[in-house]
């Protein structure tokens, strides 16, 4: 099995690549760093892709919020917290809000239909989430490709050893979900504190 996945990696690597960029990213883009390490990949077709990915993503989630307000409204009911705050957050600070979206925890499909459902020109951005996508892709690239063999001995210590793995994972997972919580809470506070 973990052959066959080398193998499509290998050789749909790029194709994998966009498509996982327009859904999440971070994990891809973590793994076409490490195949950039490696040799499977280059590092500019790949920040390129993923680029491209994220962006393109990003305009389908603003596009969804700019022509489907009454259904957003309707099947997002649960989500109307998110998408106040992400109002605020764009009153707020403005555009450098759509620059660094994509690093907000649980706001990164919202904020962009959120700002769909606003009067915000679409070719601003458009323009805006571009450069964001590229920079997101390059910064995250760079960084596995640079500690490719770290994270290779990684994985395979995981592999290994899983058993002591999946609880580091699970801990660690909680940790950063926790801390990030904590953030948004906080600049929420301080948002809808200043806002009254």
């Amino acid at each position: 099995m973990e052959a066959l996945f080398t193998q499509w990696i290998q050789e749909y690597g790029y194709i994998i690549l966009f498509l996982w960029s327009i859904l999440e990213g971070e994990l891809g883009l973590i793994m076409a760093g490490i195949m950039c390490h490696t040799g499977h990949m280059t590092i500019p077709i790949a920040i390129l892709v993923a680029g491209f990915g994220g962006f393109v993503g990003d305009q389908i989630y603003f596009y969804i919020g700019r022509y489907n307000k009454q259904f957003i409204y309707k099947q997002l009911k649960t989500q109307r917290r998110k998408f106040a705050f992400a109002h605020l957050l764009l009153q707020r600070y403005g555009w450098p809000i759509i620059f660094v979206q994509r690093y907000l925890y649980g706001m990164r499909t919202i904020i962009p239909m959120s700002i769909g459902v606003t009067r915000y020109s679409a070719k601003t951005f458009a323009f805006i989430n571009l450069i964001s996508a590229m920079v997101w892709a390059a910064i995250t690239i760079l960084l596995a490709y640079f500690f490719g063999e770290q994270l290779l001995a990684l994985v395979n210590y995981g592999k290994e050893h899983y058993y002591i793995a999946i609880p580091f994972a699970i801990l660690l997972g909680g940790g950063i979900y926790y801390y990030l919580h904590k953030v948004t809470q906080k600049v929420e506070r301080k948002i809808t504190g200043e806002k009254k």
